[in-house]
């Protein structure tokens, strides 16, 4: 279990993506995709869950950011289920619960080996800055779960500050710091699983 790792490398007419991923790092991350937000939020990724992870995207970004966002999320999800391998003596599911001030996200996976992904949040502003799209931040989650092969839900259970709108910078940042730290959790080892599949199958 010492060499969970993977580099993984998408190029397409839209956008050229690296991404390397080590799941037994220490949350360094190097990361560049002309998105600033989202820069943000995969460094996100990366600290709060413990994982070491370098991305470097080059996208059609005088179209928009959807490419360029969703093709990153791809490679992400690809390099994570390579890195797992077969997934032998993992813990398999995790959750957080994650507060940022008034708001509160629920994430849980299961590294089970089928791509299912729930997501809901309340309607926010369009636009984080001036090119993260707040509509991209489902199908990044769904571009992640589908390549990595894992079932996820996320929910916002509290968001709206009182008088007011909900903050959308909180709401999408409470999404990823919830969903590493239940990534977190998911890869971690089980001391008690001797090294067996976590599944009645043998198999995830």
């Amino acid at each position: 279990m010492s060499n969970r790792v993977a580099r993984v490398e998408r190029t397409t007419n839209e956008t050229k993506v690296s991404v390397e991923i080590d799941l037994d790092g220490t949350g360094r991350a190097e990361i560049s995709t002309g998105v600033g937000f989202y820069d943000h939020m995969l460094n996100q990724i990366a600290r709060h869950g413990g994982f070491d992870l370098t991305v470097q995207t080059v996208g059609d970004l005088e179209i928009d950011a959807h490419h360029t966002m969703e093709d990153t999320a791809i490679a992400l999800g690809t390099a994570f289920a390579e890195a797992l391998g077969d997934k032998a003596g993992i813990r398999r599911y995790g959750s957080a619960t994650v507060p940022m001030d008034e708001v509160l996200v629920r994430a849980a996976v299961d590294l089970s080996g089928r791509a299912y992904v729930v997501h809901d949040e309340p309607p926010l502003a369009p636009y984080i800055g001036p090119v993260y799209p707040t509509s991209m931040t489902r199908h990044i989650f769904e571009s992640f779960g589908l390549a990595a092969r894992v079932t996820l839900h996320v929910d916002v259970l509290r968001a709206a500050r009182p008088g007011g709108h909900p903050d959308a910078h909180h709401v999408v940042e409470a999404q990823f710091k919830a969903v590493s730290r239940a990534l977190r959790e998911a890869v971690a080892i089980d001391p008690r699983a001797g090294g067996a599949v976590p599944s009645t199958k043998g198999a995830l």
